[in-house]
């Protein structure tokens, strides 16, 4: 891993974590450092702030959030710094993730948040577009991420070679 943090990879609550966890292992397969906290955008607004405000400073290119219900952690960071921020809705018990979705990517105009799926495949989906936000001006990244797609082509072609028609 890169001895500097590059990626913060923030939640709302512990109870994210297991979700949160896969854009870390994406990100640890590709060698690029991370950094995790719990931060909630309701119940420690100060510390989501200061966090999001000094990010730059502490050498991260990118912020990943993830939060459920009200799900306003991505929106927070975002209003706090010029970062990319990269929102990933977590699923709810009550109405599946649909209103962390909705918290998530309706976001006022001048306030910018990517965001990603519900749940999992948003938490990896996230870590691929920061891979390839931070691909932009890192060429091993980039050749990683080539190699990548180049890998799903071949696993769709694969899966067609192996049927009969």
């Amino acid at each position: 891993m890169l001895k500097h943090a590059k990626i913060a990879v923030i939640m709302g609550s512990g109870s994210d974590m297991p979700t949160m966890s896969e854009a870390t292992k994406v990100l640890a397969e590709y060698g690029v450092a991370y950094e995790v906290k719990i931060l909630s955008a309701h119940r420690s607004p100060d510390d989501t702030a200061r966090f999001a405000k000094n990010a730059r400073k502490r050498g991260f290119s990118i912020i990943i959030a993830g939060a459920g219900g009200a799900a306003h952690l991505a929106g927070v960071a975002a209003s706090h710094t010029t970062l990319p921020v990269i929102g990933v809705p977590m699923e709810t018990k009550e109405l599946k993730g649909i209103d962390s979705l909705l918290s998530t990517i309706q976001m006022p105009s001048g306030v910018p948040v990517a965001t990603v799926a519900i749940g999992k495949i948003g938490a990896t989906n996230a870590a691929i577009l920061a891979l390839e936000i931070l691909g932009v001006t890192d060429n091993t990244i980039e050749k990683k991420l080539n190699s990548f797609k180049r890998a799903l082509v071949e696993n769709v072609r694969g899966k067609n070679r192996s049927k009969k028609a």
